[in-house]
């Protein structure tokens, strides 16, 4: 009796590994908590404080690294918060997750309102 040979597929690519949805956005959220770096970019930062500055008024034209830092703290914790407001709304509405259009454009309002009133003061 003849050995037959027996057809055994052959993986030509290895499915790579996937964590379960919502998994790595924990993770992220654990990692962002603990630390207290500032997560947005300076440099952009700057040049939209700046924006607004010329916008506003002409007489400020300089700005104090110190300021700055405390003007972008300020305004991450503001954005932290506003998010977690959102995030509270969205469960209260019985969805999972924040309405991308609705929320930016809220932001946006808010910003320009924050920063219009600190430089009228």
């Amino acid at each position: 009796m003849a050995r037959t040979k027996h057809f055994t597929p052959e993986r030509s690519t290895k499915r790579t590994h996937r964590f379960k949805p919502g998994t790595v956005a924990l993770r992220e959220i654990r990692k962002y908590q603990k630390s207290s770096m500032l997560l947005i970019p300076a440099a952009p930062f700057i040049r939209t404080v700046r924006e607004v500055t010329s916008y506003c008024t002409k007489e400020v034209t300089r700005w104090t690294p110190e300021a700055l830092v405390a003007i972008q703290e300020a305004a991450e914790d503001f954005l932290v918060h506003l998010f977690e407001d959102a995030n509270l709304c969205a469960i209260h509405a019985k969805r999972v997750t924040l309405r991308v259009i609705t929320c930016m454009d809220e932001i946006h309002c808010l910003i320009w309102q924050v920063l219009l009133n600190v430089n009228q003061a």
